[in-house]
């Protein structure tokens, strides 16, 4: 005979885990790299707060849910997950599927620590369940284009996917570039192709094009196309969304992996937790962490600090957001409401844009900070 799960917000008296809900793109079309990353760093902390003796001497326990980039799946999984009776939500890295996610959570009363998704519009409405990590779109976006201006573009093209992630990148670009001198040039991907883009591009004369599409594709075709098209080379290639951060953009890519600028959201030096998760990161990775695998940690350190101040009670750990104040692997967390945002938010977590090396694509060059 199964014990049913204990209606929302109750508190556990019997001794059993503590548990966490978290939401992961972890199969085909979700981006899986990513989240392999941020599951990474998600079970290294639980197993951290764990070995230190969990919560009030409960153990923490993740209960994964893989979204798999699908809205649809991300609401059942959230409908499961708060019958289940888990403390709160963590993780995900779509945007879009964060977005289903958080109003579910909202409607629900079920927190929601969103790691890595950085759409502005998480909720239509302000809410109390939903805190973010990551920084919003329009903050990360912005110091992009300042990176493009100070690197003398002014006519950016940018090849766009149909989506209101993407939608929401090419405005804010436009509205950053365009009282500066700047001209966003839109080309739907819906109708061209990699080579079509080339012909675009010279026609558009621009001296950048953005890709504002998804990995491995059509991004990584985009790529070729461009780098090996004698008219287009000294265009420059970039990526705001990220692609080029993990090591799949430099298999598939090659030489052609690099010189491409990206965001990512890490600071110039790691302070000496984040050096020592780092180390942890890559030894489960296998591979140098991506800044995504610190968001995942950094969610768990945060959610742990408030259940074991604030215990199980979902209306209480939605009520400490304002209050939280944990030294993350890149910086002091705290949250508060922003203007334009409708969550809680972490203003800022640290912002660079950065490069592969072309002398050495393993290695990341840093371009730019905000």
């Amino acid at each position: 005979m199964t014990t049913p799960p204990p209606p929302p917000g109750a508190e556990r008296t019997d001794g059993s885990s503590v548990r966490i809900g978290a939401l992961l793109p972890l199969t085909r079309p979700g981006w899986v790299e990513a989240g392999q990353h941020l599951l990474a760093g998600l079970e290294l902390a639980v197993r951290e707060v764990n070995d230190a003796g969990g919560i009030v001497g409960r153990p923490l326990e993740l209960v994964v849910r893989d979204t798999a980039a699908d809205p649809r799946r991300a609401a059942a999984a959230v409908d499961e997950l708060a019958r289940l009776g888990v403390a709160a939500l963590a993780g995900e890295y779509h945007s879009v599927v964060a977005r289903t996610a958080a109003t579910r959570a909202d409607a629900l009363g079920l927190p929601f620590l969103c790691s890595s998704a950085v759409l502005d519009t998480l909720t239509e409405q302000p809410t109390q369940w939903v805190a973010r990590l990551a920084p919003a779109q329009s903050h990360g976006w912005r110091i992009y284009a300042d990176f493009l201006l100070g690197a003398g573009h002014s006519r950016i093209a940018v090849a766009a996917d149909s989506s209101v992630y993407w939608a929401s990148g090419a405005r804010i670009l436009r509205d950053r570039l365009a009282p500066r001198g700047g001209t966003v040039i839109e080309l739907d991907m819906r109708a061209l192709t990699p080579a079509a883009v080339c012909d675009a591009l010279v026609d558009s004369r621009a001296t950048a094009l953005l890709l504002l599409v998804g990995h491995p594709e059509p991004a990584v075709s985009i790529v070729k196309s461009v780098r090996h098209d004698r008219r287009l080379t000294e265009i420059t290639i970039g990526a705001p969304a990220g692609q080029p951060e993990f090591a799949e953009w430099a298999t598939l890519l090659g030489d052609d992996s690099a010189a491409i600028p990206f965001l990512r959201y890490l600071p110039e030096r790691l302070s000496p937790l984040g050096a020592r998760v780092e180390t942890a990161l890559r030894e489960r990775l296998a591979q140098a962490p991506s800044f995504v695998a610190f968001e995942g940690y950094d969610t768990i350190a945060v959610l742990a600090d408030v259940l074991r101040s604030r215990g199980e009670d979902r209306a209480r750990t939605a009520a400490s957001w304002p209050h939280v104040a944990v030294e993350g692997t890149r910086g002091p967390i705290r949250f508060s409401r922003t203007p334009g945002i409708n969550v809680w938010q972490w203003a800022w977590p640290p912002v660079q844009v950065v490069d592969r090396d072309p002398a050495q694509p393993d290695r990341f060059r840093i371009l730019h900070a905000g």
